[in-house]
């Protein structure tokens, strides 16, 4: 792996969100129990600044509450359920703020990738934010990475922690992925390995920068197959044990 980072070959997705409910505790702590040893995980921001573990723009998907996370202040988030809308076995699990989720993660001595996910015009104070907070706490660059599909974000945590390593999401080809990626010094490129029009040519001429090359979400054992004989050095996955036997056998 490029630039000194070395990654597993399975990173568990938002935890382990196969078995758990997605970015809470009980996820992370779930792909720990099953020998992950990375894990990823967005962070955005309440209305009142507080870097929370949470996905979408909106509560609805996967809590009991309503509206935007970016109109919602932190204490009208702490009792809210977001667990039932997985099985009634999580309903006490909870919305975890970044702090949180970062305590759980070093308890069980996990790598992070910490995909910043801001809302529109919070792509500058959510890196600053969730960087902040991972200023005080981490202390392992080897083991974190900051990701983002924003490149204001990622511009952002370049200037502000340049010792940490960066991946650089991409949803579909860019023309001019190469040149961001230069400028934002990214030690990895973070491809949609579901992509049916992905190709081998494509993903080759991504490590021929001397990056490394990570695909996300990858749930099927096949896809994960042809995907590391393509040379991609890892994958994420809700369900790291399906896919723990490909990477044994391959």
């Amino acid at each position: 792996m490029s630039k000194g980072l070395i990654l597993p070959r399975i990173i568990g997705h938002r935890g382990a969100c196969g078995y758990a409910p997605e970015n809470t505790l009980e996820s992370i702590k779930t792909a720990a129990e099953m020998g992950v040893k990375w894990v990823e995980i967005d962070v955005m921001l309440t209305k009142d600044m507080v870097p929370v573990i949470f996905h979408d723009d909106t509560l609805e998907r996967t809590t009991n509450g309503a509206g935007n996370m970016a109109d919602t202040l932190y204490k009208d988030l702490v009792d809210l359920d977001a667990g039932s809308w997985f099985s009634d076995g999580f309903a006490t699990s909870k919305i975890p703020t970044l702090e949180e989720a970062i305590d759980v993660i070093l308890k069980y001595d996990l790598g992070l990738n910490l995909e910043i996910k801001p809302t529109a015009g919070r792509e500058v104070a959510t890196a600053e934010a969730a960087l902040d907070i991972l200023s005080r706490i981490w202390d392992d660059p080897d083991k974190l990475l900051i990701s983002s599909f924003q490149h204001v974000s990622l511009e952002t945590a370049k200037d502000m922690a340049p010792e940490w390593k960066r991946g650089m999401l991409i949803d579909e080809p860019l023309k001019n992925w190469q040149e961001l990626a230069e400028y934002l010094d990214v030690a990895t490129i973070n491809i949609d390995g579901r992509d049916q029009s992905l190709t081998r040519e494509a993903v080759e001429a991504y490590i021929e920068t001397g990056r490394g090359v990570l695909a996300y979400t990858i749930n099927d054992p096949m896809r994960a197959r042809t995907l590391f004989s393509w040379g991609v050095d890892g994958v994420f996955t809700d369900v790291p044990d399906m896919i723990e036997g490909v990477v044994t056998r391959h």
